[in-house]
């Protein structure tokens, strides 16, 4: 186990599991915070035996937004220093996006503001049936303007609008009903649910799942066209690989 001063991260069974460790704050983000999980999701990038990140939250809630104390401090901030901090999540959120391997969010209790963000920052999210989400800077005159850049990209534009100017608090199966949220789970299961959505996908091919989540988000700006040629080069790529010629013999096998 990495020690770090807010958060908990440690790697076993080929899940790297990123906890962030402030259930006194509802695990409020601030600079010290962001720069750990930059750290932690930089060291699971690099584990060779990784295959999945599971980003979670300790005691009741994943993340309540900005500590109050940070938001406060932000307020005396000339604009280098506040942009400055803006960048360090951008960053986060970057290297979330260029991750080789999936990060699955675990949400119970409140999402809420930049907690929110973070959890939409994930490739997949699940949350307990109990949970909240909610974009809910406007309600303090702020704007969620990092995770806007993904936000548009995984809901329709006045789905997104509505969500990031109303401030509403909504529920896991409004998410869901959004398409916000991946999978509900019951509150009493959700533990083990959550741990087995995990080892499954930590089951499939490492190759495979690393080049698909390249490819989606490589194409995230381009042409039709420009993204049918980059799937013709990851699916060449593709075929080379060991996990993708031990699947297709066995499935050959199996079929004879």
């Amino acid at each position: 186990m990495t020690r770090y001063q807010k958060l908990l991260a440690e790697s076993n069974g080929g899940v790297a599991r990123i906890t962030l460790n402030r259930p006194e704050k509802r695990n409020a983000l601030d600079p010290e915070l962001i720069s750990e999980l930059r750290d932690a999701i930089a060291a699971s990038a690099r584990g060779e035996s990784t295959r999945v990140v599971l980003l979670k939250g300790a005691g009741k809630d994943f993340c309540s937004g900005m500590d109050l104390a940070a938001l406060e401090k932000s307020m005396q901030a000339d604009v280098l220093e506040n942009r400055s901090n803006a960048q360090a999540l951008a960053n986060l959120f970057l290297a979330m996006r260029r991750h080789p391997r999936p990060i699955v969010a675990a949400v119970q209790g409140r999402a809420l503001a930049g907690g929110c963000g973070l959890a939409t920052a994930a490739d997949i999210i699940l949350a307990a049936q109990s949970a909240q989400f909610g974009y809910t800077e406007v309600n303090i005159g702020f704007v969620p303007a990092i995770v806007i850049a993904i936000l548009r990209r995984s809901l329709s534009e006045k789905r997104a609008f509505e969500l990031i100017t109303s401030g509403e608090i909504i529920s896991a199966e409004t998410a869901s009903r959004y398409g916000l949220i991946n999978r509900v789970f019951p509150d009493e299961t959700f533990p083990s649910d959550v741990e087995n959505y995990v080892a499954k996908l930590a089951s499939r091919s490492p190759s495979a799942v690393t080049l698909s989540k390249q490819l989606l988000y490589h194409t995230d700006a381009m042409g039709f066209e420009a993204a049918l040629e980059a799937g013709v080069e990851i699916n060449a790529i593709a075929r080379m690989t060991e996990d993708c010629k031990r699947g297709v013999g066995e499935f050959l096998k199996k079929a004879r």
